[in-house]
Formats: C-alpha cells, structure tokens, sequence
C-alpha cells in the first residue's frame, strides 16, 4: 500500500533544481535543519516526514520500502529531482533510482545500506513499540544515533530529534520496522545507474562502511565517502561535512 508523506515547501533560489530529502526511522523533517541553509544555496530543497512521523498522517496498512518510495515520487510534482536520505530514507533513495531511473538525477545515500539489519530484530522491535511504545527506544536510538560529542555541540537539535521519536505514531513506527525487515535490494545494486554517493558516519554501527562500499561498487556510477564524528545521524550532527559531501557530489556530475 502506498502511504500519504508530507512534503515541506521547499526553499531555495526560484528556479533552481529540486533536491529532496528523506529521514531516518523515528526522525522527521527536522533532522536536516542543519544543513540547509547550505543546501538551499544551490537548490531549493524539500523534506518528507515518515508516515506517522512528524506532519504526514499515520499509515492505515502495511507499506515497504518500495511503497514509501512510490509515494515520495507520487508526492514531488516536479518530474525530475536530486535526493539525499537518511537510514531507512536512504532506503527509499535506493528503491527511487530502482523504480523512478528517469526522475532521480543523483543520490545522496546517509548511513544506510541495501539491505538494514536482521529481519528478527527489526520484528523485535515493532513489537516492543507496539507493546511499551517509541519511548521504550529513547535510550538505545540515543546511543545508536549520535557519536560522541555530537549532543553537546547541538543540544537543542538532539533533544528535538529524540523528542520526534517519542512523538512518532507506534503503530506507523512497527510498520517502518516490518518494511526494513523485508529490504533486500542487494541483487539489485546493479541495475542502479543514478549517479550515487554512499556517506557513512565514522562511528556509525547501524551502518557502517562496509554498507556504504557495498552500495559505491554495486551500482553502475558509485562513490563513498566518510564523515568525521558522525554515527548515524550525520546531517544532524555533522552538517556542514554532509551538505559540502552533497553539493560537491552533485556539482561533479552535473559538470
């Protein structure tokens, strides 16, 4: 079933391309705050919220990856566009190049993978947010999502995103799980020939450089790249070095 997102109005110069830009699980909108007031410099960029996340509406069914990226394509009305996703919205990113090769210009894929996980834990944990909620999660998605440091250099940022996930729909949020755990497009990579750029967190250990390096020699035209201090939120915590990583990637294959 393909899900209704929301799209922020995007910001940027009048005229210039699109860049759209996906969250991670039990985030929203705001994990790219940021970054861009860089971005936007060169694009006029627009953010999706998860369903159940943020400003799009809970999930009335079951969705996968494959679902969530129809809808970000159902919800851009412009026929071409760039894209920067985070974790489970890199997933997305990927499926998007699979399904949509004559919208999606380039790709930006943050702390993710082709394939996320054990399928077992990731039903572990719907069940857990199902049974005790998202606020069961605030401590382990802490030490998951931020290296170290990166909560005191943007205190305010982390509590937000933290907050967004306590705020999350539970339901919406088990069923985001359930797609991960059915997310294999590794056999696939190849027929990927979008321009990609696969970003790992230095300290990330959802996604670590292996992930990135299996998407970079997969697809048809690949690269990966590090960001310092980062684990598995890196627009949020380092998004100078992310939104520099994006413009510089895009500005490559663009010349």
């Amino acid at each position: 079933m393909t899900p209704a997102l929301t799209l922020t109005d995007p910001v940027g110069p009048d005229g210039a391309p699109l860049l759209v830009l996906g969250p991670s699980l039990g985030t929203s909108t705001i994990l790219w705050e940021a970054a861009t007031p860089v971005l936007s410099t060169r694009y006029r960029v627009t953010a999706w919220d998860l369903p159940g996340h943020g400003d799009s509406p809970a999930g009335d069914g079951g969705f996968t990856v494959a679902d969530l990226a129809d809808a970000v394509a159902a919800a851009v009305d412009e026929p071409t566009f760039r894209y920067a996703g985070v974790s489970l919205g890199g997933a997305a990113g990927l499926e998007l190049a699979l399904r949509y090769p004559h919208r999606v210009e380039a790709a930006v894929i943050v702390a993710s993978g082709a394939q996320l996980g054990e399928p077992a834990a990731w039903h572990e944990r719907a069940a857990q947010v199902r049974a005790e909620s998202t606020s069961s999660l605030i401590i382990a998605s802490a030490q998951r999502w931020f290296a170290e440091g990166s909560v005191a250099r943007h205190p305010e940022l982390t509590g937000r995103l933290l907050h967004a996930l306590q705020c999350a729909d539970d339901e919406s949020y088990a069923r985001c799980c359930e797609a991960l755990a059915a997310y294999d497009v590794r056999a696939r990579l190849n027929d990927i020939a979008t321009p990609t750029l696969a970003l790992w967190g230095e300290h990330d250990a959802v996604a670590p450089e292996v992930k990135a390096v299996e998407i970079a020699d997969g697809v048809q035209r690949g690269e990966a790249a590090m960001v310092a201090g980062a684990a598995h939120l890196p627009p949020a915590e380092q998004p100078e070095a992310v939104a520099d990583a994006v413009l510089r990637f895009f500005a490559s294959v663009e010349g």
